[in-house]
């Protein structure tokens, strides 16, 4: 299964961002965004790369959704 996450922008190098949420951070190029992206934005990182970018309660509401899905309890 392919999933691209909502992940907000910590920090930005030329075409390259790092991107966290929840504590979790990895390294998103931003080589596929038309739009300018700048630190505090949220995106949509998907196999290395940020595809798309999210209003924050677009995000927030996302990643809700996400949680509620692969819950731990759910996984077992």
């Amino acid at each position: 299964m392919c999933v691209g996450v909502p992940m907000q922008v910590v920090s930005i190098d030329g075409s390259d961002a790092v991107a966290e949420i929840d504590g979790v951070r990895r390294q998103a190029s931003l080589m596929l965004m038309a739009d300018e992206v700048q630190v505090g934005d949220f995106i949509i990182v998907h196999a290395g790369f940020a595809i798309a970018r999210l209003d924050e309660d677009e995000a927030r509401q996302t990643l809700a959704m996400m949680r509620e899905v692969f819950s731990e309890e759910d996984m077992q």
